[in-house]
């Protein structure tokens, strides 16, 4: 072997073992390509657990958290083994503001005495003017508030009243909107369809019925958009997502284990949280999975039923961690994958 050869080899091996030895050792992907911001949620009300059903980052340093109340940590988070009784919650701190390092920034108390139960909140990307619409599962209502939640702008459903007529939700779940301004509704918990109305909130459509066949439901959790206008609904409790035009005809189904929450990336890929298997998985839009992570646990980073999510204009993810009432922040890693990172919403 000729001299120039032989040190070729020498280099190409040295860098080698270098790169072996400069990887980290353990680990198990446990927060795939992000790492967990520790203790970014802080307590709202000190000695009290918020129940977390929904976070939206609507930028960075403007982070919405939905919970339907708090109790005292004196008193247990779930029923004890052999007592039946829920926990008494409070229902306060029901939309609260933080910024970008957990601190609470804003809160809007006026919201409590207006809502029974907040599951959900959206804001539409075809609204300039930003309005946030939050989901009041119990109180079967859908409520838009302005920007800054001065402003009741418009209600859909009637508080305290449920029904599956074009004026009321049976237990509403999750909002979504269409170019045109149209808002689908997944009606959701007790209701078995799919509501959309106008943009000015006047009844345009539903579709579904009881069942687990195509097109019908068993407790729509989420609804979400494509750039075809398709629209994607996790039909949780029939361990599916169902797929459907605008109009409500149907197109496709996938299986999945249990299905949250929902998220149409940019880049026109599906990202959805899994409550069973506690993961975040990647579809391409004809449901082929790309890849997934997560773990089940109570520790930094590990999930109990992840709710709902949201990921802000950095890439920072946010997850409504709802088993263990928290939110949790997690950052991109620093050589991170960008394809296992969840993108930007589209």
């Amino acid at each position: 072997m000729t001299k120039l050869r032989i040190g070729i080899l020498v280099v190409w091996c040295a860098g080698l073992s270098t790169s072996v030895h400069a990887r980290q050792k353990g680990g198990q992907d446990e927060t795939g390509p992000y790492e967990v911001v520790e203790n970014w949620f802080k307590p709202i009300h000190e000695g009290f657990r918020l129940y977390v059903d929904d976070v939206l980052a609507e930028t960075p340093d403007r982070v919405f958290v939905i919970s339907y109340g708090e109790s005292p940590l004196t008193t247990p988070a779930d029923p004890r083994p052999g007592v039946t009784e829920e926990p008494e919650v409070t229902p306060d701190h029901l939309i609260v503001i933080l910024d970008g390092d957990g601190n609470k920034i804003g809160e809007w108390t006026h919201a409590v005495p207006l809502m029974v139960h907040p599951h959900a909140a959206k804001i539409s990307r075809y609204d300039p003017e930003r309005h946030l619409w939050v989901v009041d599962r119990e109180g079967h209502q859908i409520v838009k508030f302005s920007n800054d939640g001065r402003r009741v702008a418009l209600t859909l459903g009637e508080k305290g009243v449920s029904g599956s007529d074009d004026g009321h939700f049976n237990l509403p779940a999750d909002v979504a909107f269409l170019p045109d301004g149209s808002v689908l509704v997944a009606d959701g918990y007790a209701g078995t369809r799919v509501a959309k109305f106008d943009r000015d909130g006047k009844f345009v459509t539903s579709w579904g019925s009881a069942g687990d066949g195509p097109g019908q439901f068993s407790l729509l959790h989420c609804v979400a958009v494509d750039a075809q206008g398709r629209v994607y609904v996790a039909d949780r409790d029939n361990s599916r997502v169902q797929v459907f035009d605008s109009g409500g005809r149907y197109l496709d189904q996938w299986p999945i284990r249990r299905p949250n929450h929902l998220l149409i990336t940019r880049d026109q890929f599906l990202w959805l949280s899994d409550g069973t298997t506690n993961r975040f998985a990647k579809y391409d839009l004809e449901g082929r999975l790309q890849t997934y992570w997560g773990v089940y646990g109570s520790f930094p980073g590990a999930f109990h039923n992840p709710h709902k999510f949201s990921v802000d204009s950095y890439g920072n993810l946010y997850v409504a961690d709802y088993e263990n009432n928290r939110v949790q922040k997690f950052r991109p890693g620093l050589r991170a994958d960008p394809r296992r990172l969840i993108g930007a919403p589209f």
